[in-house]
């Protein structure tokens, strides 16, 4: 079987938990290829996710490395019999792998946890506001182009609605409100869009406002954090201005998890959990409605 030319990021993480599985082991690369029959060469381009390993291979894995852990054992199965095929895939050609790696994370999580201080998150935006993110960050960009994204982002969207429901919660910051990335009616309609998709189960946004004692920029940039079938397989995606990062390392996870805790804290009540217009998050944005309806500053 020939090597892979690209590997995916569901590809790489498979190798990596398959490398620390053997180096929390400390079992020697070449006792561990004599005991499952393959070359040195072969089980290095497994950690470095360049080759497929089969469930008989990686059952064999394990066991060399003594993990009794059955759910980690068979999360690592089904992440290895994935295809790597979905809707995305159509994008593959067109789209920078980053943002193709991150809709299958997406699809594949149970889970997710978003911080976002200067944008409306990805999965909650209306599309108006995308064109106008997407054209005010490239403006050489082609409609053509623009909409591509447009359209994929919407389709990621559809995550948050499908079978199985994902839990998903968002931390915004109400720095995002006032930004002038957008104008003030598409800016209206997207706080709209927020009250309403307040009211699936499965969505809890909070809004951290400019009174909040916390710090927003602890990581030094927003985030999602991804939960997967086993808390070893989870997954933090870190936005940067060049190129996104995605990390699995237990302790980044538990770092991330630990300050998006802390911003839940001091954040409004989410908006669904008041109907009261001058309390919680529902309170402040329907404040920032109000003023923008009014044709007044938010900022005010």
């Amino acid at each position: 079987m020939g090597l892979r030319s690209n590997v995916s990021q569901r590809q790489r993480r498979l190798g990596q938990e398959l490398r620390k599985l053997r180096e929390a082991a400390d079992v020697p690369r070449a006792e561990v290829c004599r005991r499952i029959g393959i070359h040195t060469p072969h089980l290095s381009n497994i950690e470095a996710g360049r080759t497929a390993c089969s469930e008989a291979r990686l059952r064999a894995l394990a066991e060399v490395y003594g993990c009794t852990n059955k759910a980690l054992i068979d999360a690592l199965v089904e992440m290895s019999n994935a295809s790597g095929k979905g809707w995305w895939t159509a994008y593959a050609k067109t789209l920078e792998t980053r943002v193709i790696d991150l809709a299958e994370l997406e699809a594949a999580a149970t889970a997710h946890r978003s911080f976002q201080w200067l944008y409306i998150p990805g999965l909650l935006q209306t599309p108006d506001y995308m064109r106008s993110l997407f054209a005010r960050t490239n403006p050489a960009a082609p409609i053509e182009v623009i909409e591509e994204y447009v359209n994929f982002r919407l389709r990621r969207q559809q995550v948050l609605v499908e079978e199985p429901l994902p839990n998903y919660h968002a931390v915004i910051h109400e720095a995002a409100f006032h930004m002038k990335f957008v104008d003030r009616k598409i800016m209206q309609d997207q706080l709209e869009y927020l009250v309403q998709l307040a009211h699936f189960p499965n969505i809890t946004i909070q809004v951290l406002p400019f009174s909040a004692d916390a710090h927003p920029a602890t990581p030094g940039a927003p985030y999602t954090l991804l939960d997967a079938q086993v808390p070893e397989l989870c997954t933090v995606h870190v936005e940067q201005p060049v190129a996104s990062v995605f990390l699995g390392d237990p302790a980044q996870i538990n770092r991330f998890a630990t300050d998006f805790a802390r911003l839940s804290a001091v954040s409004l009540a989410s908006l669904d959990l008041t109907g009261q217009l001058g309390e919680g998050s529902l309170g402040l944005v329907h404040h920032l409605l109000y003023l923008m309806k009014e044709g007044k500053n938010a900022g005010t």
